[in-house]
This record gives C-alpha cells, structure tokens and sequence, in this order.
C-alpha cells in the first residue's frame, strides 16, 4: 500500500524539518516547500493528499494560496498560523480550509487532523455509505420513506384525499404528522383552498380560543378589533390542530359543536358562523387514557378518530434512514451553502443502530451540527457519535443499568440534559429538538429535578 502524500507550505525551516521528521516517522510521504510558488508548483507535481499551508508566507499571502488551492481542485487543506486572528479563520474556514491548528502546532493534535482529513477523502470508496449528487434538488414537503409502514401511510393519504372526513394522525413527537396532514390537503380537491396549521400546546385559554375561532371587538382585555380565527380562515379548506390534546376541556365543546353542526360563534360575538372547512389533528398522546382518566371528551375523541393515521417511529422504520438522511442533507446543503456529498460508513451505522428518540426531528437536528462542523463534502462519525447518548459513549454493562420504567425515566432525564447542555440551556432551541412545548420542557425539568446546576461548560 503506497504511503498517502503530505505537502508541507511554510517559511519556518525549523517547524518544517520537525514536521517533516514527525509525519515521515508517521509513515507518510512528505514533500516541502518555503514558498507559495514552489508549493503551488509542488502541489501538482507531489499530487498531495492532505497540504499543511501556513498563512504568512514571504511572496504571497496564505489565505490567496488557499484560494488558488482550491480552484485548483485540491482539498483536506489544514492551515497552521501563529496569529490567533478571528477574521482570518472565519475566511479560512470560508474559503474551503479543512482546518485550522495555532500555532505552536500540537503536533497529536496536527495528526488527528490529518487521519480526519484522509478518512473524510477515502470514505467515498467505502461501502455501506449515503452517496448523492448534490445539485440535484431538495423537494420541501416531501415524506421520505420505502419501509412497509410508509408504503401504508402513501396509501392512506391517498384514500383520504379523496374524501373530507375528520382525521386524527397517532404519532410520537418529531414523526412528521404535520407533513402527512398537509399531503392529505394537497391532493384532495380542496388543495387551492388554505391549510392553517396550529400547535394547541403553543397558546393558553382564552387566546387558544381566540385563535381558533376569533373574537369580536372588547371580547377580553387587548381585544382592540375584530380579529377572524383559523376556522374562518380556511374557509373550504383545511385546519389542523397539533396536539390537540392539549385543547383545554372547556373548548372542546366548541370544537365539538363545531364538528358537529359546522358552526361557530367568535369570542365575545352572538353570530353564529358558517364553514366548511376540513379538521385534521394529530396527537402523541392515548387519548383514549386521557378520556379514561377524564382529561379529555369521549364524544369529541370519537368525532376526532372518524379515520386514523398510525404513524411509525423512525426506530421501526431503520430502512428507511439512508433515504431520510440524503433528503435532509439536501436541504442543509440548499440552507447552509454546503456541498455534502456522502456519509462516511461508520456514521451512517451508527445512526441506523440509534434508536431516535425524538425520531425524524432528532435525526435532522443532529445532521444539522454535523453540517456544520463538516468541512469537506463527507459527514464523518466523530461529529455525530456523542449526539447519539450514551449508545457509543461509556458501553456500560448492561446488568449495571437499572430497570423497567425507572430506567426509562433516567434515560429521559439524560437525554434532556444533554440536549440542554447542547444548546447552552436555550428553552427555545431545547424545545426544537425534543419537539415538545415548553409547558412540557418545564414540566419534566421540575419533575426530573434538571437545573442549570447539571450545566457542563
């Protein structure tokens, strides 16, 4: 196996002779150069695969070579300066660098860099990995999946379409019950019409009230005017309610009366209005515990179930991961300016043994930072791997870790630790990921005991 090929660019003869012996020592053939020239030179005729490049160079300014570099085509550049200047590493990283190291260069650190780089060039060629072209269009609203449970839900939405009955979609939080509610709106008959989406868990009381059916002038304090609700604003169409559990019991008459009799009246009005427009909700919640144990209306939860959509969690759906993960990585590569092309094999295993929690939404989350912190065009698994809990971590035995449902809860204790811990303790953010709202975060902070007190630097 031939030795990989490492181009050192910098003036200091005493750093590039102890680079040299290191990385030669090391195993990998090494080629040097003092000046910009003679490395851009060497650069086609050494055919590199990693080049170290210093930023202050004696006929040309580091980071035009690494401009030059890369129209060149050459990539895994790891630039190395003594000057801890926060504008030029942010043009470095920009310009397509694949790291920068201060210097005093740490040399185990340089290495790591270097094997990182390697292996984010080499996993290209490595089986059991997510390989696509990234000019190729991201698709919003697109519901991904091959798996038996998605082939169901294609047939569902398609059965649906066709009708206005009321639907309730059955999933855990971050399985995409919205996206599958508005396939449902886009192919019926009705598609030109609005679709006005809500999150019962987001607004409280009166204002939810508001919200859904609107209110006249003075109905409450603040009320200066008119305001017409979702229901009204549908018109034909449709409006779906998102954790409509979450619906307080004194409004559900109303959205009842409303399913009903088709009819509203506005907060604070006497009129009674008219509409026809379709209600879909979705819940990750059993209602029917909830309606055993008096928290929500038998008769609305029977008028709500008229069609059911199970949606599977994505740890029974493992097939479909590869699918979800070049769809996701498509649309960061549109949002972030990225150009990812593939996942490293080790990365995508890891994933595919992950059991997802926070399912679709915690997948995204997690390729997100891994975006991010990629530099190249292939995700590798060292920015994914502590995402991932505890799985790869610690590889505690399993007779050690506690049982049933007390086990549970310290999973999720940990898992929303770490998540905090992630987002620096930003409610807003920690929401996002766990996909709940923030009565719910509260709520099991104070019930898990989670204070800032737990907060790791």
């Amino acid at each position: 196996m031939k030795a990989k090929r490492i181009l050192i660019i910098d003036d200091e003869r005493p750093l590039l002779e102890t680079l040299e012996m290191f990385l030669t020592e090391k195993g990998y053939a090494v080629g040097c150069a003092m000046f910009a020239k003679e490395g851009l030179k060497q650069s086609t005729a050494f055919d590199p695969h990693v080049i170290i490049l210093d930023i202050r160079l004696p006929d040309m300014n580091g980071l035009d070579v690494l401009q030059e570099l890369i129209r060149n085509g050459r990539k895994n550049i790891i630039i190395i300066t003594a000057f801890h200047d926060m504008d030029i590493t942010i043009k470095a990283v920009k310009f397509g660098a694949f790291d920068y190291i201060p210097k005093p260069i740490d040399v185990e650190e340089l290495d790591r860099v270097i094997e990182k780089a390697l292996k984010s060039s080499s996993s290209a060629r490595m089986a059991e990995t997510v390989s696509f072209d990234p000019s190729l269009p991201y698709v919003d609203g697109k519901i991904i999946g091959k798996s038996k449970g998605m082939k169901e839900i294609f047939k569902t939405i398609g059965v649906l379409s066709e009708n206005r009955v009321t639907v309730l979609i059955d999933g855990e939080t971050g399985t995409g019950k919205e996206l599958i509610a508005r396939a449902i709106h886009h192919n019926s008959p009705c598609r030109m019409h609005p679709f006005q989406a809500i999150n019962c868990s987001t607004i409280v009381g009166t204002l939810l009230e508001s919200e859904l059916f609107g209110h006249e002038k003075g109905a409450f304090t603040g009320a200066s005017g008119l305001k017409r609700g979702k229901f009204e604003l549908a018109g034909q169409g449709t409006i779906f309610l998102d954790e409509v559990e979450e619906i307080p019991l004194e409004l559900q008459s109303k959205l009842l009366r409303f399913l009903q009799e088709k009819e509203f009246e506005r907060l604070g009005g006497e009129k009674r209005i008219r509409s026809n427009a379709r209600v879909i909700t979705a819940t990750n919640k059993d209602l029917s515990e909830m309606v055993e144990k008096g928290l929500f209306r038998e008769d609305l939860y029977y008028r709500l179930k008229v069609a059911i959509v199970k949606v599977p969690p994505l740890r029974e759906r493992k097939s479909d991961i590869p699918l979800l993960v070049e769809h996701i990585l498509k649309k960061i590569n549109h949002e972030l300016s990225k150009s990812i092309r593939k996942v490293e094999g080790e990365a995508l295993k890891r994933m595919i043994e992950y059991d997802w929690p926070g399912n679709v939404r915690e997948l995204e989350n997690i390729l997100i930072h891994a975006a991010i912190h990629t530099h190249g065009e292939v995700v590798l698994a060292e920015p994914i791997t502590p995402l991932l809990g505890q799985k790869f971590s610690n590889h505690r035995n399993p007779k050690d870790m506690p049982r049933g449902e007390e086990n549970l809860k310290n999973i999720e204790k940990e898992y929303i630790t770490r998540v905090l811990n992630h987002t620096h303790w930003h409610l807003g953010k920690t929401c996002e990921v766990l996909g709940v709202s923030r009565p719910t975060l509260r709520h099991k902070l104070k019930a898990y005991k989670i204070s800032s007190d737990l907060k790791t630097t």
